[in-house]
Order: structure tokens, then C-alpha cells, then sequence
């Protein structure tokens, strides 16, 4: 995981999409056990409640579960539902702004598809 933080989102926010973004790449899979409070507070220097608070908003979205004495693990599910949600986000928030850009510059498909080099 990336150790800088910005200032633009809290930092459990932050630590919380670090943990989806390596659910999504496949660094963190299925029934993975996640890193443990204590050792993520102290790589990143940060306080264990803010590592808990993060994990506490990947267990409140059902993407990880809670084994008592165990830790955290990755949920059967959460990588599908996680593409779910990214797909609607980036098809209600994106999208829009892709497509006016595209209008606005006059590109047709075929130059799309030949800059992406897929004809």
C-alpha cells in the first residue's frame, strides 16, 4: 500500500480504498485474512482506531468479515460485489462526463476505437 495521504478525504477513508483497490487488483483474494490492526498502524504511523474505523466500513459494506480472535478476511462475493459498485459508479458519474467531452470534440467511434487501437 501507497504511504502518502492526502488531505482531500479523511484518513480511514483513504485506507478503507487502499484495501478495495487490493481486493479489485487480486494483492488481497477471497478468504484472505486482511493486515492486522496493529501491524498497519505501525507501518503507517497511524493511530490503530483510525485502522479500525476503516475496517469497520469494509465490514458495515459486507466485503470483509469478522472471526472472533482471528482478524478481518476477505468475504466469498466481495471482489464481484465490489465491480458492481465500481461499474455504476463510473457509469452514473463518469461516463457523463466522457461522453460530453467526446461530443464536444467531434470524435466519432472509429477514432475512439483507433486511438485505443481495438479496430
Amino acid at each position: 500500500m501507497d504511504q502518502d495521504w492526502n488531505d482531500n478525504q479523511p484518513i480511514y477513508r483513504q485506507l478503507r480504498d487502499r484495501v478495495v483497490d487490493m481486493i479489485l487488483e487480486g494483492t488481497l483474494a477471497e478468504g484472505d485474512a486482511l493486515p492486522s490492526v496493529r501491524n498497519v498502524a505501525t507501518e503507517y504511523q497511524i493511530n490503530p482506531l483510525t485502522v479500525l474505523k476503516a475496517y469497520q466500513a469494509l465490514q458495515d459494506e459486507e466485503l470483509v468479515d469478522k472471526r472472533r480472535g482471528r482478524g478481518m478476511f476477505v468475504r466469498d462475493g466481495a471482489v464481484d460485489k465490489l465491480r458492481a459498485s465500481e461499474r455504476q459508479q463510473f457509469l452514473e458519474q463518469e461516463w457523463p462526463l466522457i461522453v460530453e467531452r467526446v461530443e464536444r470534440l467531434g470524435l466519432d467511434l472509429d477514432e475512439l476505437l483507433k486511438a485505443a487501437g481495438r479496430n
